[in-house]
Formats: structure tokens, sequence, C-alpha cells
């Protein structure tokens, strides 16, 4: 559903537009907060410096899938305003296509080099493999991160903020629910942690 915010009062406009953008933030720390608390809980202080291990790198990617975000935006939102629809079209058809190539470039080369970026980091030995399986799997996932940054930019663009909100929600409370069954129930330990996130 998009959206003209040129009309009405500028407040109300604003408000109603940035509260579920500022909401999107939360709940996307609700992400690492949530694995971090079960990893350290249930799966003992070794799961859970593995996850906090592989934050800087996982906040690398996470800083590339904002950046195409904010990109695929900026142009949307430009051809949304000048009401050019037919070039709109065409941006948002060569962002997902870029994001797919991209995603898939970053998948290879990541998966590839996550055991020595880890080691450049200098990460613990007690630690290595449990934080190499969760930043595998982690990696593995960068397709669908990167898509729903970018569609939750087309749909920021047309004015509408509360749809990327409501999957964002959905996927971290499913992030919680898959965190307590993979880690409490079924004892996967680290890579537990890891898969929910992926398929959340």
């Amino acid at each position: 559903m998009n959206k003209d915010l040129t009309t009405g009062k500028p407040a109300s406009v604003l408000l109603r537009f940035t509260l579920p953008m500022l909401l999107s933030v939360a709940f996307q720390q609700l992400y690492n907060i949530a694995d971090s608390v079960i990893a350290g809980k249930f799966a003992g202080e070794d799961a859970l410096a593995a996850v906090g291990a592989s934050y800087p790198v996982t906040m690398i990617f996470m800083a590339v899938a904002f950046g195409m975000n904010i990109g695929i935006s900026v142009v949307i939102s430009q051809l949304f305003g000048a009401k050019d629809f037919k070039e709109m079209k065409t941006a948002a058809y060569t962002g997902f296509i870029s994001v797919a190539v991209l995603g898939v470039v970053l998948t290879v080369v990541g998966t590839v080099l996550c055991e020595p970026i880890l080691r450049m980091l200098g990460t613990p030995e007690n630690i290595m493999e449990d934080t190499a399986l969760y930043l595998a799997i982690y990696i593995w996932g960068l397709l669908f991160l990167f898509i729903y940054n970018i569609s939750s930019g087309v749909f920021t663009s047309l004015g509408d903020s509360k749809t990327p909100l409501w999957f964002l929600i959905a996927s971290s409370v499913g992030n919680i629910v898959l965190d307590a069954v993979f880690v409490i129930i079924f004892r996967w330990g680290v890579g537990g942690v890891a898969w929910a996130t992926f398929l959340a």
C-alpha cells in the first residue's frame, strides 16, 4: 500500500511514518539479544562467546544490507514523487536483480573466507569451531537478509513503513520461538541459534 506523504498535517504524517521505522530498529536488536540470552543461558559461556565473536563480521553484512535499503529508497521515492511509474518499476526490478547477484557472491566469498576472517580477528581457539559454524549458517542466509532490506526500502519509499515492521515483528517472534526449540529442546547449541536466525 502506498501513501502520499505530501498530504495532511506534516507532524502527524511524519509521526505515523517514522514510528514504525523506530520500532523496526528495536525489533532488529531483539534478534541479537534473543540469540545472546538463549545461547548464554542454555548452551553455555562458549556458545555466548561464539555468537559475540561473530558480531563484527555480521555487522559488516548488515551495513551492506542497510546501504542497499537506503539506496533503493532514494531512487524509488524520487521516481514515485515524480509519478514516473514505468521507471520506478524498472528501478525496483534492477534493485532486486542486483541484490540477488550480490547476495550470491557474498555468500560464496563469505563461506570460503569465514574461518580466515575469524582467525584474522583473533578469535580464540576454544570457540573457533562454534563461531565458524554460527557465522557460516548466518552467511548462508545473506540472500534473504538482503531481499528483506531491499523490500523494506521499496515499501518505505512508497510511504508504507508499517508492512516491513509487521514482517520484522513476525520474524523476531519466530526467531525467539525457534531459538527456544532448537537450543532448549533439541540441544543444538550454537548451531541451533544460527539455524533459528536463518529460518526466521
